[in-house]
């Protein structure tokens, strides 16, 4: 199977390559038992957002991979072949391969070869922006890297020798993988430095009582121009795999409720390498300590229903299974749908249909993060008598009371609002 090519190709050779990215052969096998990652629609837009050029696409099918190359010796000469015709400097796997598969791999075709594992890692360095960013990139390559430096200095298995190159004994190979590890362990020096810096800022918030809202899920869902439409901010949206990395924290009014902080978080997708959710730890803790997930979901997709188990999946891994989450069905506009809140038997709303891009249904997402945050909330109007003064001033202390009305015999009744546990820790002080 083959992809349309994109138009005739220009006269001028050079012209044509400054509009194409490396010409690539894409290759993904149906395995028995594990058919995880190997939607081909996917596969050639994570290929097309790192900047290659599909340009052949070969499918398959094996119970098992091959130990040496992964596929099969005649699917090796296809692909080969394929390489000469189509003049591709690049196949690409869409599975993740071991580092000695690689390697004969590329002996065998006389081309480079990337795996699933090292796409993603390109479309990361690419799209990171922060400093934070970029190590966590960095990281998650070195990481990738250190198993598959052989690939690189096998001419250098032995030791140095002669005039000037005399040392301590030690192989140009072990030489890199000394200073490897000892990048690695910098990196990770410095982002659990971020680590201890983002868990200072969530404990000056929960001291606040300020409540956190992270948009979670899959790739290209809209997360960003959902973050954007809600809180006028100006974080990169693109139809586009994995365009938004970086993580960003903004502030939403919601009516009712005050302030709440929004978080824009990176995109899951299959296949995750775990080396990521590793390197991301520090970004993805903002998930893991959210008071409540909006797990925005592609609702023109026809693979929602897989990527919703696929989100639900990583939020395990990384110890988020368990939070509170409201269903987002974005892109409403493309199904021509209503924009609607949909609740349980209980009332609680669990799910919100609306489109990021038109603005549809924004108000119904603000009602149902005033409903869902506002549960251990207490919101009443008590009366107060004179005696009660220092119960009065404790209420005022902790900005809880949105409006006092005076009565004839000196006491006042105040409308307050403040989080439950602090409402019942106060009437256990005063012995109420």
């Amino acid at each position: 199977m083959f992809f349309e090519r994109p138009g005739d190709a220009p006269e001028d050779g050079n012209a044509a390559a400054a509009q194409e990215g490396e010409r690539a052969i894409l290759v993904t096998l149906n395995l028995d038992g594990d058919n995880e990652g190997i939607d081909p629609h996917e596969f050639e837009a994570l290929v097309t957002s790192a900047g290659g050029t599909p340009v052949a696409y070969i499918g398959g099918q094996r119970a098992a991979p091959n130990a040496r190359t992964f596929v099969g010796a005649g699917k090796v000469d296809e692909i080969a072949a394929l390489v000469q015709a189509e003049s591709a400097s690049l196949v690409i796997f869409n599975h993740a391969l071991s580092p000695s598969q690689e390697r004969n791999l590329e002996k065998a075709l006389k081309c480079r070869v990337l795996d699933r594992t090292g796409l993603i890692l390109d479309i990361f360095a690419q799209r990171a922006r922060t400093h934070e960013g970029k190590l966590q990139v960095e990281l998650a390559q070195l990481r990738h890297m250190s198993t598959r430096l052989v690939r690189g200095w096998t001419h250098l298995e032995r030791q140095k020798g002669g005039i000037g190159l005399r040392g301590p004994g030690e192989t140009q190979l072990e030489t890199d993988r000394r200073l490897l590890r000892a990048r690695i362990r910098s990196i990770s020096s410095r982002l659990e430095r971020v680590r201890r810096q983002r868990g200072q800022g969530r404990r000056s918030r929960q001291r606040a009582e300020t409540p956190t809202v992270a948009l979670v899920g899959y790739t290209n869902a809209g997360k960003s121009t959902l973050f954007n439409a809600l809180t006028e901010a100006r974080v990169y949206a693109a139809d586009q795999l994995f365009a938004t990395l970086d993580p960003t924290l903004r502030r939403l009014e919601v009516p009712a409720l005050g302030t709440v902080v929004l978080a824009d978080t990176v995109g899951f997708i299959a296949g995750l390498p775990h080396s990521l959710i590793e390197a991301f730890k520090a970004t993805l803790e903002e998930t893991r300590e959210a008071d409540l997930l909006l797990h925005v979901i592609d609702a023109a997709s026809e693979s929602r229903d897989d990527h919703r188990v696929e989100v639900e999946s990583v939020l395990r891994e990384i110890d988020a299974g368990e939070r509170p989450v409201l269903e987002i069905y974005n892109k409403i506009d493309l199904l021509e749908a209503e924009a609607r809140i949909d609740r349980d038997e209980t009332g609680k709303p669990v799910r919100v249909w609306l489109s990021a891009m038109q603005g549809a249904g924004l108000e119904l997402l603000v009602e149902a993060l005033a409903e869902r945050l506002g549960e251990d909330l207490v919101c009443e109007t008590v009366d107060l008598g004179p005696e009660r003064a220092r119960l009065r001033a404790a209420l005022y202390a902790m900005a809880a009371v949105e409006e006092e009305t005076y009565r004839d015999d000196g006491g006042t009744q105040l409308r307050v609002r403040l989080p439950r546990g602090d409402w019942d820790r106060l009437l256990a002080r005063e012995g109420l």
